[in-house]
């Protein structure tokens, strides 16, 4: 069973070409940080809770190209190539990519427990009010997914309806 997922939080500010919006999640998930990078920062662990990783080069500056595997690829986003913005090896791994933006994963053991993880994710784009509530909810998903991907149980991305996600959408409206 997903362990509950803390709601992310968000600010938005102005930017250049409009709204500049920042989504926060801080998740305590009970795995070593070494499994958790595993799964948010190579080709193997990503397709189990989020995208596939059909480019990506594990350096800094390193080209990226993520497949959302619960989109078709035709939909706005669904295969987007970027470049690795920041690589610290079984500490941060963030990925700069067309329309997502920014997303950054950063690690550390959970204090008094090394056997645990404090994963602080980031994600940072321009877009709508509305796009803002789309990505919290997406994300809030996807770290479901996460969770479960830990547990041993990958996501079975063609059993993906859009239910959940229109849930979480509506909370997280609610609470605007």
């Amino acid at each position: 069973m997903t362990e509950a997922i803390p709601y992310g939080t968000s600010e938005t500010r102005a930017g250049d070409d409009g709204p500049v919006h920042v989504l926060h999640f801080v998740l305590h998930l009970p795995h070593p940080v070494v499994r958790v990078w595993a799964a948010v920062a190579t080709p193997e662990g990503l397709p189990e809770w989020l995208a596939a990783a059909d480019l990506l080069e594990p350096r800094l500056d390193g080209a990226v190209t993520l497949r959302w595997l619960n989109a078709e690829e035709s939909v706005d986003g669904a295969v987007v190539s970027g470049r690795v913005t920041a690589w610290d090896r079984e500490a941060v791994a963030e990925y700069t990519v067309a329309t997502h933006g920014r997303i950054r994963f950063h690690m550390e053991p959970a204090p008094a427990d090394s056997l645990a993880t404090v994963l602080r994710f980031t994600n940072e784009f321009s877009g709508p009010d509305g796009r803002r509530l789309d990505n919290l909810a997406g994300w809030h998903q996807h770290f479901e997914y996460l969770s479960d991907a830990l547990d041993g149980r990958p996501a079975d991305w063609s059993a993906w309806t859009p239910e959940r996600f229109e849930q979480l959408r509506a909370e997280y409206d609610a609470r605007s």
